[in-house]
């Protein structure tokens, strides 16, 4: 189960990125009209309709913050599985270093 949804995680936010990076950025006509310039008669209001890759980026969101959200509820249950070890070897002392015998 967990392994499915780090998939469907993986896959999802590669999605997003993708549709976010299809988006286009800021236009100077969309600045105007939504401060009332021009358009503000149309049916959905000065910004208009939402297009498609805003419906997309909206659900690939949604299914991100939820698969987000169940994978760190199972991580969090005491004895799930983890990628950490139960324990650590602990570290070996450090070896001082000698210093070079001087003749005199």
């Amino acid at each position: 189960m967990v392994t499915f949804l780090i998939i469907i995680h993986v896959i999802v936010c590669l999605a997003l990125i993708g549709i976010v990076l299809l988006q286009g950025g800021s236009k100077g006509a969309e600045m105007g009209a939504s401060f009332g310039a021009g358009g503000s008669q149309t049916v959905f209001g000065a910004t208009g309709g939402r297009t498609l890759v805003q419906k997309l980026t909206t659900g690939a969101a949604v299914i991100f913050m939820l698969t987000s959200l169940i994978l760190a509820y199972f991580h969090g249950i005491p004895g799930g599985d983890s990628v950490m070890p139960d324990s650590v070897a602990p570290a070996a002392a450090p070896v001082a270093p000698t210093a070079p015998a001087t003749d005199k």
